[in-house]
């Protein structure tokens, strides 16, 4: 089970990542038309709920993971304090900007503004994401897939 789990997070990371720039997208095309319809509000929702998909997988792997060791000197180790801290805590950070940003956004009136909070709130989301993926070539035991 933790392998297919294991892939479904590897793989899922791929779907999160283009839901969250074509939302991002989306969001900057729709501030130019003025308007916040449904599509933009079910975009910005799938892009969420990916994400925190992503985060029920990742917890449950969390505590399985033999990459995850509360060992001592573990955060001298890079690859045991990237998966035990950095990656945990700046993928939680990003969904919960994510979250509040469509929140924020759901509350708002102009469609201008309800634009503009998806557009920062998601792209800062996104950024950490992006630093907080465990890529081939950072050496850490990431994969493409």
């Amino acid at each position: 089970m933790y392998t297919a789990l294991l892939h479904a997070h590897s793989g899922l990371r791929w779907v999160a990542l283009i839901l969250l720039i074509a939302a991002i997208f989306n969001a900057v095309k729709g501030k130019k038309s003025g308007e916040y319809l449904k599509k933009d509000k079910m975009l910005n929702l799938f892009a969420m709920i990916i994400l925190h998909t992503q985060l029920l997988i990742g917890g449950i792997l969390y505590f399985q993971s033999d990459k995850v060791q509360f060992v001592e000197g573990w955060m001298k180790d890079k690859m045991l304090r990237f998966y035990g801290m950095e990656h945990l805590l700046l993928m939680v950070i990003a969904i919960i900007l994510v979250t509040i940003g469509r929140k924020k956004a759901e509350k708002l009136v102009a469609p201008i503004m309800k634009h503009q909070k998806i557009v920062v709130f998601y792209t800062l989301a996104l950024i950490l994401i992006l630093a907080a993926i465990p890529w081939p070539f950072r050496a850490l035991g990431g994969q493409w897939f």
